[in-house]
Parts: C-alpha cells; sequence; structure tokens
C-alpha cells in the first residue's frame, strides 16, 4: 500500500533506485538481488501488481490522484527514476571501470552476491523437504544459465520486444541477471549499449533544438529498437509481478528458497577469474558490426595466488561481502507489502 515518506526516506528510495539500475545494466548482476537485499523487493512487486483493471478505471474517470495512491505511486516514481537515472550516470562509471579494472569489479560483484545469499538465508529457517528441493532446484537453473552460449545479435523487433519481456525478470526474479540474459540471447550491446547511447544523443540534439535526426535512418532504427525494448520492459514488469505476487503469497517460502539457490547458482556468472572464448569459424574469428570480437563463452579457472592482483581481488571480494553486511546492520528493516 501507499505510505508516508519523509525527505530523508525519498532521497534514500532515490539511491536504492540508482543501485537496482546500475545493477540490471551490468552482466552477472541481478537487480532483483539488490532491491531484496535492500528490503523494497516485495513492495515493488506488490505495486506492480496494483498496475491493473481498477488502475485502468480510475484513468479512465480522471481520478489521478486515486490512481496515484492506488499503485504506490511515490515509490514508484523515486525507485525507477533512480532506476533510469543511473543508465546515463553510474552505469557508464561501471563501463568504464569493467573496461579498464575488469577483474575487481567482478571480485566486488561476487562479494556482494556471497553476502546477499547470507542476508537473504539468515532468517530462512523453513528446511522442509519441498523447500530443500526448491533449493537445489535455484542452484541448478542459475549454474545451467551460467555456462550456456550466447546466440548471435538480432534487431527484428518482435524479437526485440520479447528481449524486453526476458531482459526486465532480472529486475523482478532476484538472482537472475536480465543483462546476462541479453548476453545470451545476443542483443546486449545492442539493447543496453548502443540504442542507449543513440537515445542519450537524441535527447541531447532535441534539448539543443537539432532535430536532424529525423532525417537519420540508422539513428532511427536505433530509436525504434529502444521504444520496442522499453514497451516490451513495461509489459514484462507488470505480467511478472502479477504471477510473482500470486506465487509468493501462496508459496511464500518455496519461493524464498529457489532465489536463495538460483542467486547462489549465479555465482557461476560472476566468478571473477575467466576469459573470454571468442567464436571461430572456418579458423578465423568473428567479429560483430562494431568490430569487436564475438564471444562465444566464458572459461573459468582458479587463481595464481602467488600473483598480487589475486590478493588484491579477494580483497574486493571482502570489500563486496562488507558492503552488503553494512546493509544489513543499518539499512532499514525489510517489510511485505503482499495484497491481502
Amino acid at each position: 500500500m501507499s505510505k508516508e515518506r519523509n525527505l530523508f526516506d525519498k532521497f534514500f528510495l532515490f539511491l536504492k533506485g540508482l543501485s537496482m539500475g546500475a545493477a540490471n545494466k551490468v552482466p552477472g548482476v541481478s537487480g532483483g538481488t539488490v532491491s531484496f537485499v535492500l528490503g523494497f523487493y516485495e513492495e515493488m512487486i506488490y505495486s506492480f501488481k496494483k498496475i491493473n483493471y481498477k488502475a485502468f478505471l480510475l484513468i479512465i474517470n480522471g481520478r489521478f490522484k486515486s490512481f496515484y495512491n492506488y499503485v504506490n505511486g511515490t515509490f514508484l516514481i523515486l525507485v525507477f527514476g533512480g532506476s533510469m537515472f543511473s543508465y546515463f550516470s553510474i552505469s557508464l562509471v561501471l563501463d568504464y571501470l569493467l573496461n579498464n579494472y575488469e577483474l575487481y569489479v567482478w571480485s566486488s560483484f561476487f562479494g556482494m552476491i556471497l553476502g546477499s545469499i547470507y542476508y537473504i538465508s539468515k532468517d530462512f529457517n523453513d528446511w522442509r523437504f519441498q523447500n530443500i528441493i526448491s533449493l537445489v532446484i535455484g542452484v541448478s537453473l542459475g549454474l545451467a544459465i551460467s555456462f550456456m552460449s550466447p546466440a548471435k545479435e538480432n534487431d527484428n523487433l518482435w524479437f526485440v520486444f520479447i528481449c524486453g519481456i526476458i531482459g526486465v525478470s532480472g529486475m523482478t526474479l532476484p538472482g537472475l541477471s536480465g543483462s546476462f540474459i541479453l548476453i545470451l540471447l545476443g542483443n546486449y550491446m545492442l539493447l543496453l549499449v548502443d540504442s542507449v547511447t543513440v537515445l542519450l544523443q537524441t535527447l541531447t540534439q532535441v534539448v539543443t533544438g537539432d532535430f536532424s535526426f529525423i532525417d537519420n535512418v540508422e539513428q532511427l532504427r536505433y530509436l525504434k529498437i529502444i521504444v520496442t525494448f522499453t514497451a516490451g520492459s513495461a509489459f514484462g514488469l507488470v505480467v511478472i509481478s502479477h504471477i510473482l505476487g500470486y506465487v509468493l503469497k501462496r508459496w511464500h517460502q518455496i519461493v524464498t528458497a529457489a532465489i536463495i539457490g538460483f542467486i547462489a547458482g549465479s555465482l557461476g556468472i560472476v566468478w571473477p577469474w575467466k576469459k573470454e572464448i571468442y567464436k571461430i569459424e572456418n579458423g578465423k574469428a568473428l567479429f560483430d558490426a562494431r568490430g569487436n570480437n564475438i564471444i562465444e563463452n566464458y572459461t573459468r579457472y582458479f587463481p595464481d595466488f602467488t600473483q598480487n592482483e589475486t590478493w588484491i581481488a579477494i580483497l574486493f571480494i571482502v570489500i563486496g561481502l562488507g558492503i552488503i553486511l553494512l546493509l544489513d546492520t543499518y539499512g532499514t528493516e525489510r517489510k511485505e507489502y503482499i495484497d491481502e
């Protein structure tokens, strides 16, 4: 339900949105895990459940304030405003860090996910047989996704719409990285890098009164792609949230056990010590339209403890773990917002 928030709560909620948005951009890291750890996952699911037929009637009848309160508008605006803002700010910093300090970034994420597993499971004491089975299934699915090979890029708009539905699942399903799923579908660079860059460029042009993009066929192509992807994401958020709201209400413990398992299985995705396996055909390396080697998969290896960078990476794992423990100590208590 909608609730009153003071200025500090609103600012902190915006920061949580920033964190979730940045996590959604990074392959292997789940925005849903961030929302779960930061304590607003169930309120988010509850709020999206409220985007339903009744909400539609409120808009049709011009009862905009009632609609705003009904769908928990303050929460949605702050969280997703922060999430969108991070795509043009924090996520750009993350892109830079991944390009220049990849090992240390993945180490930090690995530590944070370890901390997330502890954070979610520490209060879970219902280890009945059915919940253990759910845990094992979650781990198995996480590992299976970790070792899948990526497909080729596909800019068909129907496929892009489906990518939006699937990609946004990382926001609603803790442990499932929407960005990594987009890599597997072959469209990560197209949807979360190239299209976002063109959108930012276009917005800059519009602000300065430059509408030359109207005659730029390639720029319009990317704009169609980002609009279609956004539409698919919005559709997916509402639909998946309704499904999750239903299952959380009826099988809360089973779903929580599966989430713990899925997050544990996703550790294979963010394992810091890995190298890219580039796609080769007829003995020659394949390149995408941007001139980059096409990644087929990753080979993972154990670190060399005689190297200084290994110990620095371990330090970053500890730092990532410590961040989650600090959130656990000083963060707000998790509250449930499941519709009765």
